[in-house]
């Protein structure tokens, strides 16, 4: 039978590619009847190929003048793999809404990330999964339907939702069931046979199937009674278990939170339950960082397979990753307003923590936003004394090719623009050699290291492709400092003698380069640091005014 549907399913997939009718509906139908048969004996099987034919379903729909039985053809594909594939659910559950009152479908293009890795976790391919997001992007409502999907494979086993408030939880409890109650809206009961057997809107449970001691689900606050209200053996979920900024302000109180998840929360699980902590963060310290920090340093935990998933705010090119379709997310221009606020209350940390997913300590970091001069572009009405440009150059991993662009009048340094990108070499070469042309510089010191020369090699090239010539050095990195510590000792000279573009001013490599020098710390880990560095290298290439001199006549 498998020969028979990879047949017929190459003879789409040909068909689509100009060998033949691509709209042969019956095809489609022949290979949905036969995965359906074929699902007895190998279930995997049977629903990879479902999806493959689900896509060729979707081109059908979109090409056919008669659309009606493509869609009736595309549901009942998604229903056949609902019950096995997470985002397959979502899409049928709300299948017949009007698309722009659906949930998933409207921001399928982010949420898919979290979905898939929830599929993960749910399928054991995973023991524990962390998801961050900025408020007000779907993850509880993500959450909600996942317990409705959970419950509704093996209603045996049994979930614990978790939260910092009762309020939160009944509003989980509240969803879970209208999802499960409500079908003009969802259509859970055309995927799953269960009823609910059993509920209590006031301790927050429900059944289905039949009648158990520890309930299909419990909703419960993390500062509600845990002991004896279930014992997990299928999902337990934190959501959230952090109220608000006051409480991660209050070293005390995110004690006493990981003393709450490691006593009462925690415990509640059996060891093969999995484990998903969901929510804003906070601080390195709330909760879900603590957990985080055990699985990376504790070699108790080496077996324990996690996965870590954070959605910021606004992407690598300084664009909203929430911009929903149907207007239900928010825009770039919303997140930039956000930041520009945060940045004006001198609270750069919070922007961090709850729009990115970066908590930083605020007594660990070393600058601040009210800590440094701006310019509004406006320079001197002089040429300056000297022009340069620091280089930090990355080679992949992650990290920033960083370059900051001085112009220096006197004792002050002014930041005209800076050269920040993750990209390879192949892009940030041309910029930098782009910039220097642009800015007409005096001097660029490239930091030394094995890879330096190549790199430093490349940018000479594109100068003189320009026919622009100037004074490109090398320079190694002390060898007894380490970076924290070099940054930390020119900290004063780039508070005292740099003056910054106004935040209106500013390009998208400005302000991600912004970010990442308000985001650095001295105290915990830091997961960039390359701006900062490179800031400190432009401290080392500042010439002394006070050391110009002139020639007189001796006068004696």
């Amino acid at each position: 039978m498998e020969e028979v549907i990879k047949g017929i399913l190459w003879m789409i997939k040909r068909a689509w590619e100009g060998d033949g009718d691509p709209l042969t509906f019956q095809w489609y139908v022949d290979v949905l009847t036969l995965l359906k048969e074929f699902e007895d004996t190998e279930h995997k099987e049977a629903h990879e190929l479902s999806k493959t034919l689900r896509h060729y379903i979707a081109k059908g729909m979109m090409k056919a003048k008669e659309k009606e039985d493509w869609f009736d053809l595309y549901k009942e594909s998604l229903k056949f793999d609902a019950k096995d594939f997470f985002d397959a659910y979502l899409v049928f559950l709300e299948i017949d809404r009007r698309p722009q009152e659906r949930f998933y479908q409207p921001r399928r293009k982010i949420l898919k990330e979290a979905a898939d890795a929830m599929q993960a976790l749910a399928d054991d391919e995973l023991d524990e999964l962390f998801i961050a997001m900025p408020p007000r992007t779907g993850k509880t409502s993500l959450l909600m339907f996942f317990v409705t999907w959970l419950i509704g494979r093996d209603s045996e086993k049994s979930n614990l939702y978790s939260a910092y408030s009762d309020f939160i939880t009944s509003a989980m409890y509240n969803g879970v069931m209208e999802v499960l109650t409500d079908p003009d809206t969802y259509k859970w009961h055309e995927v799953f046979s269960g009823n609910i057997s059993n509920k209590n809107a006031q301790l927050e449970t429900l059944d289905v199937g039949r009648r158990k001691r520890y309930p299909s689900l419990t909703c419960r606050s993390l500062y509600g009674t845990l002991n004896g209200a279930c014992d997990c053996s299928g999902m337990l979920i934190s959501d959230d278990l952090i109220g608000g900024i006051e409480e991660a302000l209050n070293k005390d109180r995110l004690v006493a939170a990981w003393s709450k998840v490691d006593n009462n929360l925690i415990p509640r699980a059996k060891e093969n339950a999995k484990l998903l902590w969901v929510g804003t963060r906070w601080s390195i310290a709330d909760p879900a960082g603590v957990r985080m920090m055990m699985l990376e340093e504790s070699p108790e935990f080496a077996d324990r397979r996690y996965k870590v998933i954070n959605l910021p705010a606004l992407d690598e090119n300084d664009e909203s990753n929430f911009d929903y379709d149907y207007g239900v997310g928010f825009s770039t221009q919303f997140y930039r307003q956000r930041r520009a606020s945060f940045e004006h209350n001198n609270d750069m940390a919070s922007w961090s923590a709850q729009y990115m997913g970066e908590p930083i300590e605020r007594e660990g970091t070393l600058f601040t936003p009210d800590g440094f001069r701006y310019f509004n572009g406006e320079l001197p009405e002089r040429e300056p004394d000297r022009k340069f440009m620091a280089v930090d150059p990355a080679f992949g991993g992650g990290d920033f090719t960083a370059s900051p662009i001085g112009f220096q009048y006197g004792n002050d340094i002014y930041i005209v623009d800076v050269v920040f990108s993750n990209e390879d070499k192949t892009k940030t070469q041309p910029e930098i050699a782009e910039k220097a042309s642009k800015y007409r510089l005096d001097a660029l010191q490239i930091e030394a290291n094995k890879m330096t020369l190549p790199y430093k090699e490349g940018v000479e090239d594109f100068l003189k492709a320009k026919k622009y010539r100037m004074s490109i050095t090398t320079k190694p990195a002390p060898p007894n400092t380490s970076k924290e510590q070099r940054i930390f000792d020119k900290a004063p000279d780039i508070r005292d003698m740099c003056v910054f573009l106004e935040p209106s001013k500013r390009s998208k490599e400005y302000n991600l380069f912004m970010q990442q020098v308000f985001s650095f710390k001295m105290i915990g880990k830091n997961k960039h640091d390359d701006a900062p560095d490179s800031l400190a290298m432009l401290m080392d290439m500042v010439r002394n005014p006070a050391g110009a001199y002139t020639v007189f006549k001796k006068p004696f």
